[in-house]
């Protein structure tokens, strides 16, 4: 085996063990929140062919995780019809020690954000490459309006990024993607709202007023740390 596949195959295994992890905090009869991703793929998996659990439907934060749970036999349900959500369960593309996150490398930004904080709990289940001491190296996704593309991509350059245009990607919700590289992370919180207040913007993949309330780095459980 090469060190590509080798370092690949590593990474499923710890994702697994974080799904499986995951799995045992959700409780029969729940209406679970579903994110994005390959370690959410590998729990819906674990959902389907067991008896322990069984959901009374999902929530989900994006079209691929709902053909993913409809071709798994599990409904998903309309968040407007179910209220909160007991647990809402989502990778990552960073996670910092406090449990801000960075995410939207998926495109699924905004709607991850509304089913995470229409949650009681949000459980981030993540691979160690994902741990971070500060958030930053992954560039930053920002879901904005089509027409607003060049607008938001100033205002960006003004906060000290580097805005580029992810091209030929369309956000469930019909918007394009701009990722963000070299902005000032001192201050995660602020720059979650000062981006917010961008005309144009829908949202952005700062998850700092909405952080993870538990992590699951490769199976390993932990609570965020103190500010």
């Amino acid at each position: 085996m090469n060190q590509a596949n080798s370092a690949s195959s590593d990474s499923n295994a710890q994702k697994r063990a974080s799904a499986e992890r995951a799995f045992t905090e959700i409780e029969d009869g729940s209406i679970l929140g579903v994110g994005t991703g390959s370690t959410v793929d590998m729990l819906i998996d674990m959902l389907v062919g067991q008896k322990r659990i069984q959901i009374a439907g999902a929530v989900s934060s994006s079209e691929r995780s709902s053909a993913k749970l409809n071709a798994a036999g599990i409904e998903v349900l309309d968040l407007n019809s179910v209220g909160e959500l007991d647990l809402y369960i989502d990778g990552a593309d960073e996670c910092d020690p406090q449990g801000r996150l960075i995410k939207g490398g998926g495109a699924a930004l905004t709607r991850e954000k509304i089913v995470a904080t229409a949650s009681k709990r949000f459980l981030c289940i993540i691979d160690d490459s994902k741990e971070v001491a500060q958030l930053g190296a992954f560039p930053l996704p920002i879901e904005v309006i089509p027409m607003a593309r060049s607008l938001v991509g100033r205002a960006i350059v003004k906060l000290g990024g580097h805005p580029a245009w992810r091209q030929g990607v369309t956000s469930d919700n019909g918007n394009w993607i701009i990722d963000v590289h070299g902005l000032n992370y001192a201050d995660p919180d602020r720059l979650e709202s000062d981006i917010n207040q961008i005309p144009g913007v829908v949202a952005n993949g700062l998850f700092t007023q909405r952080r993870a309330d538990a992590i699951i780095t490769s199976g390993r459980w932990r609570e965020p740390a103190a500010d």
